[in-house]
Protein backbone atom coordinates (compact mmCIF):
# COMPACT_ATOMS: atom_id res chain seq x y z
CA UNK A 1 0.00 0.00 0.00
CA UNK A 2 1.22 3.56 -0.72
CA UNK A 3 2.62 5.39 2.26
CA UNK A 4 0.66 8.36 3.54
CA UNK A 5 2.37 11.00 5.61
CA UNK A 6 -0.83 12.48 7.04
CA UNK A 7 -4.08 10.57 6.86
CA UNK A 8 -6.03 13.74 7.81
CA UNK A 9 -4.74 15.66 4.80
CA UNK A 10 -5.77 15.07 1.21
CA UNK A 11 -3.54 12.54 -0.51
CA UNK A 12 -3.17 13.14 -4.22
CA UNK A 13 -3.26 10.19 -6.59
CA UNK A 14 -0.51 10.09 -9.18
CA UNK A 15 -0.30 7.78 -12.18
CA UNK A 16 3.27 7.15 -13.40
CA UNK A 17 3.72 5.60 -16.85
CA UNK A 18 7.08 4.38 -18.17
CA UNK A 19 8.25 1.19 -19.87
CA UNK A 20 11.54 1.36 -17.96
CA UNK A 21 10.59 -0.83 -15.00
CA UNK A 22 13.57 0.11 -12.83
CA UNK A 23 12.89 3.83 -13.23
CA UNK A 24 9.18 3.24 -12.65
CA UNK A 25 9.77 1.45 -9.34
CA UNK A 26 12.28 4.04 -8.17
CA UNK A 27 9.92 6.92 -8.95
CA UNK A 28 7.05 5.10 -7.27
CA UNK A 29 9.05 4.74 -4.06
CA UNK A 30 10.16 8.38 -4.15
CA UNK A 31 6.66 9.72 -4.66
CA UNK A 32 5.13 7.46 -2.05
CA UNK A 33 7.77 8.62 0.40
CA UNK A 34 6.76 12.21 -0.45
CA UNK A 35 3.17 11.41 0.53
CA UNK A 36 1.47 10.63 -2.78
CA UNK A 37 -0.73 7.67 -3.59
CA UNK A 38 0.99 6.18 -6.62
CA UNK A 39 -0.27 3.91 -9.39
CA UNK A 40 1.98 2.67 -12.14
CA UNK A 41 1.72 1.35 -15.69
CA UNK A 42 4.36 0.08 -18.11
CA UNK A 43 2.42 0.85 -21.30
CA UNK A 44 -0.10 3.31 -22.63
CA UNK A 45 -2.87 0.74 -22.81
CA UNK A 46 -2.31 -0.36 -19.24
CA UNK A 47 -2.19 3.30 -18.20
CA UNK A 48 -5.64 3.94 -19.67
CA UNK A 49 -7.08 1.06 -17.67
CA UNK A 50 -5.51 2.37 -14.48
CA UNK A 51 -6.65 5.90 -15.30
CA UNK A 52 -10.30 4.87 -15.65
CA UNK A 53 -10.16 2.66 -12.56
CA UNK A 54 -8.53 5.13 -10.15
CA UNK A 55 -9.02 8.62 -11.66
CA UNK A 56 -5.65 10.09 -10.63
CA UNK A 57 -5.14 13.78 -9.87
CA UNK A 58 -1.96 13.98 -11.95
CA UNK A 59 -0.20 11.89 -14.60
CA UNK A 60 3.55 11.59 -15.16
CA UNK A 61 4.56 9.81 -18.34
CA UNK A 62 7.35 9.03 -20.75
CA UNK A 63 6.54 9.73 -24.39
CA UNK A 64 8.54 6.96 -26.05
CA UNK A 65 6.84 3.69 -25.28
CA UNK A 66 5.93 0.69 -27.37
CA UNK A 67 2.35 -0.40 -28.11
CA UNK A 68 0.80 3.01 -27.34
CA UNK A 69 3.17 5.95 -27.10
CA UNK A 70 2.86 8.81 -24.64
CA UNK A 71 1.46 11.24 -27.22
CA UNK A 72 -1.50 8.98 -27.95
CA UNK A 73 -2.02 8.46 -24.23
CA UNK A 74 -2.10 12.21 -23.62
CA UNK A 75 -4.64 12.66 -26.42
CA UNK A 76 -6.86 9.90 -25.01
CA UNK A 77 -6.77 11.39 -21.51
CA UNK A 78 -7.53 14.86 -22.87
CA UNK A 79 -10.73 13.52 -24.45
CA UNK A 80 -12.19 13.04 -20.97
CA UNK A 81 -10.10 14.99 -18.47
CA UNK A 82 -8.12 18.20 -17.99
CA UNK A 83 -6.01 16.96 -15.06
CA UNK A 84 -2.33 17.99 -15.06
CA UNK A 85 -0.03 15.90 -17.25
CA UNK A 86 3.75 16.08 -16.83
CA UNK A 87 6.10 14.64 -19.45
CA UNK A 88 9.39 13.01 -18.51
CA UNK A 89 11.67 13.46 -21.50
CA UNK A 90 15.28 12.46 -22.16
CA UNK A 91 17.72 15.35 -22.18
CA UNK A 92 18.20 16.75 -25.67
CA UNK A 93 14.94 15.32 -27.07
CA UNK A 94 13.34 18.72 -27.63
CA UNK A 95 10.92 17.35 -30.20
CA UNK A 96 9.43 15.11 -27.48
CA UNK A 97 8.69 18.15 -25.34
CA UNK A 98 7.19 20.20 -28.17
CA UNK A 99 5.02 17.37 -29.43
CA UNK A 100 3.90 16.54 -25.89
CA UNK A 101 2.81 20.14 -25.31
CA UNK A 102 1.06 20.15 -28.67
CA UNK A 103 -1.17 17.24 -27.76
CA UNK A 104 -2.04 18.50 -24.29
CA UNK A 105 0.74 18.06 -21.72
CA UNK A 106 1.10 20.84 -19.15
CA UNK A 107 4.76 20.67 -18.18
CA UNK A 108 7.90 18.63 -18.63
CA UNK A 109 10.97 17.54 -16.69
CA UNK A 110 14.13 16.27 -18.35
CA UNK A 111 15.75 12.95 -17.53
CA UNK A 112 17.78 12.32 -15.50
CA UNK A 113 15.41 14.27 -13.29
CA UNK A 114 16.20 15.94 -9.99
CA UNK A 115 13.70 14.73 -7.43
CA UNK A 116 13.17 18.06 -5.68
CA UNK A 117 12.55 19.80 -8.99
CA UNK A 118 10.07 17.13 -10.00
CA UNK A 119 8.21 17.40 -6.69
CA UNK A 120 8.12 21.19 -7.00
CA UNK A 121 6.69 20.96 -10.51
CA UNK A 122 4.04 18.52 -9.30
CA UNK A 123 3.02 20.78 -6.42
CA UNK A 124 2.80 23.76 -8.75
CA UNK A 125 0.68 21.86 -11.28
CA UNK A 126 -1.74 20.62 -8.62
CA UNK A 127 -1.98 24.01 -6.92
CA UNK A 128 -2.58 25.85 -10.18
CA UNK A 129 -5.07 23.26 -11.36
CA UNK A 130 -7.19 23.68 -8.22
CA UNK A 131 -7.02 27.48 -8.56
CA UNK A 132 -7.90 27.24 -12.25
CA UNK A 133 -11.12 25.43 -11.32
CA UNK A 134 -12.26 28.57 -9.46
CA UNK A 135 -11.39 31.34 -11.93
CA UNK A 136 -13.79 34.35 -12.06
CA UNK A 137 -16.66 34.31 -14.60
CA UNK A 138 -15.08 36.48 -17.30
CA UNK A 139 -16.44 36.27 -20.83
CA UNK A 140 -15.02 37.72 -24.03
CA UNK A 141 -16.69 37.61 -27.43
CA UNK A 142 -16.21 39.04 -30.90
CA UNK A 143 -17.04 37.83 -34.41
CA UNK A 144 -14.08 35.44 -34.41
CA UNK A 145 -13.28 34.42 -30.82
CA UNK A 146 -15.36 33.47 -27.78
CA UNK A 147 -13.83 32.84 -24.35
CA UNK A 148 -15.82 31.74 -21.30
CA UNK A 149 -13.46 31.47 -18.34
CA UNK A 150 -16.02 30.06 -15.92
CA UNK A 151 -17.26 27.50 -18.43
CA UNK A 152 -13.72 26.63 -19.60
CA UNK A 153 -14.76 27.10 -23.24
CA UNK A 154 -13.01 28.68 -26.18
CA UNK A 155 -14.63 28.91 -29.61
CA UNK A 156 -12.85 30.02 -32.77
CA UNK A 157 -15.21 30.89 -35.61
CA UNK A 158 -17.88 28.91 -33.78
CA UNK A 159 -15.76 25.77 -33.45
CA UNK A 160 -14.75 24.65 -29.98
CA UNK A 161 -11.01 24.28 -29.48
CA UNK A 162 -9.21 22.50 -26.68
CA UNK A 163 -6.76 24.30 -24.43
CA UNK A 164 -4.69 22.54 -21.80
CA UNK A 165 -5.16 23.80 -18.22
CA UNK A 166 -1.85 25.66 -18.48
CA UNK A 167 -2.84 27.30 -21.76
CA UNK A 168 -6.20 28.29 -20.28
CA UNK A 169 -4.57 29.83 -17.20
CA UNK A 170 -2.21 31.76 -19.46
CA UNK A 171 -5.07 33.06 -21.60
CA UNK A 172 -7.06 33.99 -18.48
CA UNK A 173 -4.12 35.92 -17.02
CA UNK A 174 -3.83 37.92 -20.24
CA UNK A 175 -7.58 38.43 -20.60
CA UNK A 176 -7.93 39.70 -17.04
CA UNK A 177 -5.37 42.37 -17.93
CA UNK A 178 -6.65 43.14 -21.42
CA UNK A 179 -4.90 46.07 -23.12
CA UNK A 180 -2.20 46.01 -20.42
CA UNK A 181 1.22 44.42 -20.57
CA UNK A 182 1.69 41.38 -18.33
CA UNK A 183 5.35 40.80 -17.59
CA UNK A 184 7.06 37.46 -18.00
CA UNK A 185 7.66 37.31 -14.26
CA UNK A 186 4.01 37.95 -13.50
CA UNK A 187 2.93 35.27 -15.96
CA UNK A 188 5.36 32.81 -14.40
CA UNK A 189 3.95 33.55 -10.95
CA UNK A 190 0.29 33.40 -12.06
CA UNK A 191 0.46 30.40 -14.35
CA UNK A 192 3.33 28.20 -13.13
CA UNK A 193 3.96 29.32 -9.55
CA UNK A 194 7.02 30.62 -7.78
CA UNK A 195 8.93 27.40 -8.49
CA UNK A 196 9.19 28.46 -12.14
CA UNK A 197 10.12 32.08 -11.47
CA UNK A 198 13.45 31.77 -13.31
CA UNK A 199 12.21 29.76 -16.29
CA UNK A 200 11.87 32.65 -18.72
CA UNK A 201 11.44 30.31 -21.69
CA UNK A 202 8.08 29.07 -20.38
CA UNK A 203 6.00 32.11 -21.41
CA UNK A 204 7.56 32.19 -24.87
CA UNK A 205 6.95 28.48 -25.53
CA UNK A 206 3.36 28.46 -24.26
CA UNK A 207 2.44 31.76 -25.90
CA UNK A 208 3.43 30.19 -29.21
CA UNK A 209 1.23 27.17 -28.55
CA UNK A 210 -1.66 29.42 -27.50
CA UNK A 211 -1.31 31.56 -30.62
CA UNK A 212 -1.40 28.50 -32.82
CA UNK A 213 -4.78 27.62 -31.35
CA UNK A 214 -6.58 30.96 -31.18
CA UNK A 215 -4.99 33.38 -33.65
CA UNK A 216 -6.19 33.72 -37.27
CA UNK A 217 -2.50 33.83 -38.26
CA UNK A 218 -0.10 32.76 -35.47
CA UNK A 219 2.84 34.35 -37.29
CA UNK A 220 1.04 37.71 -37.31
CA UNK A 221 -0.83 37.66 -34.01
CA UNK A 222 -3.61 40.16 -33.44
CA UNK A 223 -4.87 39.08 -30.01
CA UNK A 224 -1.69 38.23 -28.12
CA UNK A 225 0.94 40.88 -28.80
CA UNK A 226 4.57 40.66 -27.77
CA UNK A 227 5.92 43.69 -25.95
CA UNK A 228 9.62 43.11 -26.44
CA UNK A 229 11.63 43.20 -23.25
CA UNK A 230 8.46 43.51 -21.16
CA UNK A 231 5.98 40.69 -21.68
CA UNK A 232 2.69 40.12 -23.50
CA UNK A 233 -0.63 41.90 -23.97
CA UNK A 234 -4.10 40.71 -24.94
CA UNK A 235 -5.69 43.12 -27.42
CA UNK A 236 -9.47 42.63 -27.70
CA UNK A 237 -11.19 43.33 -30.99
CA UNK A 238 -14.44 44.00 -29.17
CA UNK A 239 -13.71 46.08 -26.08
CA UNK A 240 -17.40 46.69 -25.41
CA UNK A 241 -17.99 42.96 -25.15
CA UNK A 242 -15.21 42.61 -22.62
CA UNK A 243 -16.57 45.52 -20.56
CA UNK A 244 -20.02 43.94 -20.43
CA UNK A 245 -18.47 40.73 -19.12
CA UNK A 246 -16.69 42.64 -16.35
CA UNK A 247 -19.75 44.73 -15.48
CA UNK A 248 -21.83 41.58 -14.96
CA UNK A 249 -19.63 40.46 -12.09
CA UNK A 250 -19.19 43.86 -10.43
Amino acid sequence: MPRRKDESARVYRVLVVDDDRSLLLMLQQQLEHAGYEVYTAESGREALRVFYDYRPDLVILDTRMAEMDGYTLISRIREVSDIPILVLSAYGEEEDVVRGLDVGADDYVLKPYRLQELLARMRALLRRYLAYKQEPPIVYQDEYLYIDVKGRRVLKEGQEIHLTPTEFRLLTALLENADHVVSNKELLKRVWGWEARNDMEYPRIYIWHLRRKIEPDPKRPTYIRTEYGLGYRFVPRNRAGLKRAYSEIE
